[in-house]
């Protein structure tokens, strides 16, 4: 009973809202790479924010925030504040 249910939290992790693919699709080659990766420790894309320096993708995870720039290297402890 309890694989079954790890194995739906596992399909449904999977499956993405249009929101998430849109961002997904907005990712560089490196960011999508890195952010792969990161979602293996429970990390989920949050959103981008663009600036003059190029893209950066945040990343979260419950309390925990990691940044991606666009040449796909992680911040994991990033400088940053997340409005609620």
């Amino acid at each position: 009973m309890e694989a079954l249910l790890e194995r739906e939290v596992l399909l449904e992790r999977r499956q993405y809202t249009p929101e998430e693919a849109s961002l997904w699709d907005r990712l560089s080659l490196a960011q999508k790479f890195a952010a792969s990766s990161m979602t293996q420790f429970g990390y989920d894309l949050s959103f981008i924010r663009n600036s003059h320096s190029g893209s950066l993708a945040i990343l979260q995870c419950n309390d925990k925030t990691a940044t991606i720039n666009g040449e796909g290297e992680v911040n994991s402890t990033p400088s940053i504040t997340i409005r609620p």
